[in-house]
């Protein structure tokens, strides 16, 4: 039996590096940069959700281009290179109406081409699905980096410079899309062995996988919206509000590391079912006990299951229930259904909650989503091996 061919690390990581360093300098910075230009409320609202908006439908618009192209990968290149003229745009629009043009073009390329990618990156592992943390660790890495560096330098020279310092993130983001490949045996599209994505969307156990990851979504829309509010209202400064949140992208990368031993030992479904029900617990210690700094920090550690094990979990399982050319579609509606579809929903029944019971409320809910999808997440088993599947692991063209 011929050895495995080696793992191109550090050509995968680097996509994962740059593209959410960039994120890491979009989603804590972007909406002050908004407010500082001159935009109100209601428009930063507005924008910021078209943003979220087009999780929904660009994945799934676009992996129906891939999925029928004989290369693949140029879509994925192309995708890179739209998003960093996208942005670009930001150096110019200033009134609303421009905003949201830009903001509509950069953000559908921007949430297409992650989810192509991970199908490329699964393609890649083959057999070796379970070291996918190794890889996706160095997204939340990147992240950390420029969260934190940005935060000094827009401190030191003003917000107005925020497009100006994420431009070369997504230039290199775009550069290691032109580095990576694809993997030999997925570039062909007419593979027809285990069906088109619509007879695999009707598979045992995928309308069940596809709902735990929109509930779990869900849950984040209080953490992601209200969490900061939530602790400054409960006494803590913004020191410790940042202390915070960076130990839980800490955590986040320390389980990330160790979710290929994990996956191997336990495998996803119980990884999943551990990660539902002590997120369910994470919500509710949020959610009754903010004035408490060690229960906070517990919370915070907790992050490391909540999202990286699980996200780990989510991709093996991915890999089981879309196997072949039918990965590209089955991260698609992983992305629009779980990032897309559940976070629109998190965020939206998040604030009523604020309205009609403050953080308390918001947290209770999130915590009752993720209880839910516990509830479902029993019912998933693994698909049965299909004979047709090859198992060697591909090698690279």
């Amino acid at each position: 039996m011929s050895a495995s061919p080696p793992l191109p690390y550090w050509r995968l990581s680097s996509f994962y590096f740059w593209y959410y360093a960039a994120i890491g300098g979009f989603t804590p910075y972007f909406a002050q940069w908004l407010h500082d230009l001159g935009q109100s409320a209601l428009a930063i609202s507005a924008l910021m959700a078209l943003w979220y908006c087009t999780r929904v439908f660009a994945p799934a618009v676009w992996s129906a281009c891939t999925a029928r192209s004989l290369a693949p990968i140029y879509w994925l290149r192309a995708g890179a290179l739209l998003t960093l003229v996208g942005f670009a745009g930001f150096l110019f629009a200033v009134r609303f109406p421009a905003l949201f043009a830009v903001m509509l073009f950069f953000s559908f390329f921007c949430n297409a081409i992650m989810p192509q990618f991970e199908a490329i990156t699964l393609d890649t592992l083959g057999a070796r699905r379970a070291d996918y943390g190794r890889l996706r660790v160095w997204g939340s890495i990147g992240f950390i980096l420029v969260t934190l560096a940005y935060g000094w330098l827009l401190q030191q020279h003003g917000s107005g410079w925020l497009p100006a310092l994420m431009l070369p993130l997504f230039a290199a983001t775009a550069t290691s899309a032109f580095v990576n490949r694809m993997p030999a045996g997925v570039d062909h599209p007419h593979d027809e062995a285990h069906g088109t994505a619509w007879q695999a969307l009707q598979r045992p156990g995928v309308p069940a996988f596809l709902a735990v990851a929109m509930l779990m979504q869900i849950g984040f829309g209080p953490f992601y919206v209200f969490f900061t509010l939530y602790l400054g209202e409960s006494g803590h400064g913004t020191a410790t509000i940042g202390a915070l949140w960076a130990l839980g992208v800490l955590a986040e990368i320390a389980l990330f590391i160790s979710s290929p031993a994990l996956l191997r030992q336990h495998g996803p479904i119980a990884l999943l079912l551990v990660c539902l029900g002590v997120t369910a617990v994470r919500w509710l210690m949020v959610a009754f006990a903010p004035h408490s700094i060690p229960l906070m920090a517990v919370a915070q550690l907790l992050h490391a299951l909540s999202f990286g094990i699980f996200h780990a979990s989510c991709m093996q399982l991915v890999g089981h229930y879309f196997p072949g050319r039918l990965s590209t579609h089955g991260q698609a509606l992983l992305y629009s259904i779980g990032s897309g579809f559940g976070g629109v929903l998190g965020a939206t029944l998040a604030g009523a909650a604020w309205g009609f019971g403050g953080g308390r409320a918001s947290f209770v809910l999130a915590a009752v989503a993720a209880a839910a999808g516990f509830v479902i997440a029993l019912r998933l088993r693994l698909p049965k091996p299909q004979p047709s599947v090859a198992a060697s692991v591909p090698a690279e063209v």
